[in-house]
């Protein structure tokens, strides 16, 4: 084991920050770190949003229903972003529209932005600071977009934010390494799958024990159960066309 797997293996995510901005060399080199991070076909479809100023950082935080999106040292937007090559088709007179709004468009955004997004991360926990992803800023997309002036082909898809750690949270466990990694083939013995996941259940519940002196004991399982009982966000498939993706 090296150091930078025992880093990646080590992140969880941290909600409270000191009050201390990034300076600006730090926000650079995560944001290279993002852009160094392999990208489909050379497209390069995503855009990075850093929120310095309060007000909208406040409003945010507001729409995303966290706090911890206008307090930390640092906001990062991370954007599905097809624009720039709406403007390359005006450059070279083709017409590519009918290539960017198919759904496999949409997902190679969306797939560069995560992959940005993760880069930056690992740059940012090397550099000893603390990160959490924000899905939340989908709440309110239209919202979010009229104050980040999000023009047509591109999608905020989540927010990251970043700052020094008040305190380090407790390493959430995750499923079982049998559980994710399947070789040749999906390993799809259904008995097998629910055997791991109760054993997993055992391991949470004993996780939110400690973590909470006894005040927490549920599953992953009903998590989840409860989580995906009510669909939520149901205006995304809208807003996504309206915004010229995924038409076809």
């Amino acid at each position: 084991m090296n150091e930078f797997i025992e880093l990646i293996q080590n992140h969880r995510s941290i909600r409270h920050f000191e009050d201390r901005p990034l300076t600006d060399e730090q926000i650079r080199a995560i944001v290279e770190s993002a852009q160094s991070a392999s990208t489909s076909s050379f497209v390069q479809a995503y855009t990075i949003i850093g929120v310095k100023d309060k007000a909208k950082k406040k409003k945010l935080a507001q729409l995303s229903g966290n706090e911890y999106v206008e307090n930390n040292g640092h906001l990062l937007i991370f954007c599905a972003d097809l624009h720039r090559h709406e403007l390359i088709a005006e450059m070279e007179n083709v017409d590519i529209y009918p290539a960017l709004e198919t759904t496999e468009s949409f997902m190679v955004a969306i797939i560069d932005a995560a992959l940005a997004a993760q880069n930056a991360a690992l740059a940012a926990e090397s550099l000893g600071l603390g990160i959490c992803y924000i899905g939340g800023l989908r709440n309110n997309l239209e919202e979010v977009s009229k104050i980040l002036h999000i023009p047509s082909l591109v999608v905020p898809v989540f927010a990251m934010t970043i700052g020094y750690p008040l305190n380090q949270s407790s390493k959430k466990p995750r499923l079982p390494f049998e559980h994710i990694y399947h070789e040749d083939e999906y390993q799809s013995d259904s008995s097998l799958l629910k055997k791991q996941l109760e054993d997993y259940n055992k391991i949470i519940q004993q996780y939110y024990k400690e973590r909470t002196n006894g005040k927490r004991d549920d599953t992953w399982t009903s998590q989840m159960a409860a989580k995906f009982k009510v669909p939520t966000r149901t205006y995304m498939k809208d807003f996504v066309t309206k915004q010229g993706f995924n038409k076809k």
